[in-house]
């Protein structure tokens, strides 16, 4: 587990943002210019574009989750190895809901500015995500 301000906030980010839902802790936690790459590519600036985001994962994919693997935190910067996940409710990446389970790793590079996420830099693996949506879409 990190221990330290860096560590907190990014336990904080993926709790409280993604997996509660309560997107007005953005204003807490996020700097103002927040700077986004996204899991599913997304490059995207501010908390209102950011927030669409969340909206456009989470709506989706019921009980959506963001679960930390592994991080490690120095000076400005912490990294974290990811799970994300839920279940597929809604069309998402294109395809039509199922109703199962859709899961994927990613990693993320946070960098910190006056107490609060500045930038962030998600790596997922989009290749293993779109071989489950595939293997779960119905049969035409």
């Amino acid at each position: 587990m990190m221990t330290g301000t860096a560590p907190t906030l990014v336990e904080a980010f993926y709790e409280r943002i993604w997996n509660q839902g309560d997107l007005n802790a953005a204003g807490e936690l996020l700097a103002v210019d927040f700077k986004f790459r996204g899991s599913l590519g997304a490059e995207l600036r501010g908390i209102p574009s950011f927030l669409e985001y969340v909206r456009s994962v989470r709506e989706p994919l019921a009980g959506y989750r963001c679960d930390i693997l592994e991080s490690v935190a120095e000076g400005d910067r912490a990294f974290a190895k990811m799970q994300f996940g839920g279940r597929h409710v809604g069309v998402f990446r294109g395809y039509q809901p199922t109703g199962k389970s859709v899961q994927w790793l990613g990693a993320a590079l946070f960098r910190f500015e006056a107490g609060r996420i500045a930038d962030l830099w998600v790596l997922g693996d989009l290749a293993s995500l779109e071989a489950m949506l595939k293997a779960n879409a119905p049969v035409r």
